[in-house]
């Protein structure tokens, strides 16, 4: 089976986004429930550059381990007057007191290291890693594989049934 090739990733821009203060909204059945509002900010790259309009936010679950689940969602304005509404999904985690220092508005090292935790795909059904479902069911090699076995099953049978009968 052949890899898929590595996407290729060009730098777009960079943003520098001013937030407001957390606001927790009480715990859900996955985690602890808040929002960061995004109150401005701007960005620059080779072909655009603009502002970050305020009214945008960045919604989180935690979970007890400090997994925290991030759904953002806020708009851009190009020097140019267009607007472009973005949306960031993604996972982050690290060790206790670098969490510590980012929920005190500290700035950490972008060249860090951050820690995910370990994931072991299911050997059936699904399951849940941050914004994506892993699905393990059955497929035709499986019915073939259960197929053969049953005919050697069935095949040692009648070989014994045979030299018991002799």
């Amino acid at each position: 089976m052949q890899r898929p090739q590595a996407p290729e990733l060009e730098f777009v821009v960079e943003l520098r986004v001013t937030i407001g203060p957390i606001q927790d909204l009480g715990v859900h059945p996955a985690g602890i429930r808040r929002t960061v509002p995004i109150t401005g900010g701007t960005f620059e790259g080779p072909a655009l550059s603009g502002k970050v309009l305020p009214g945008g936010a960045d919604w989180q679950i935690v979970e007890s381990d400090g997994l925290t689940f991030v759904d953002a969602n806020y708009v851009l304005e190009t020097d140019d007057g267009v607007l472009i509404e973005v949306r960031n999904q993604g996972v982050r985690h690290g060790p206790a007191d670098m969490m510590e220092r980012i929920a005190a508005g500290h700035n950490l090292d972008p060249t860090a290291a951050v820690k995910v935790p370990p994931f072991t795909p299911p050997l059936f059904g699904e399951k849940q890693l941050a914004n994506f479902t892993v699905y393990s069911y059955p497929g035709p090699a499986s019915f073939l594989l259960v197929a053969f076995f049953l005919l050697l099953a069935v095949s040692v049978w009648l070989s014994r049934k045979r030299a018991v009968a002799r």
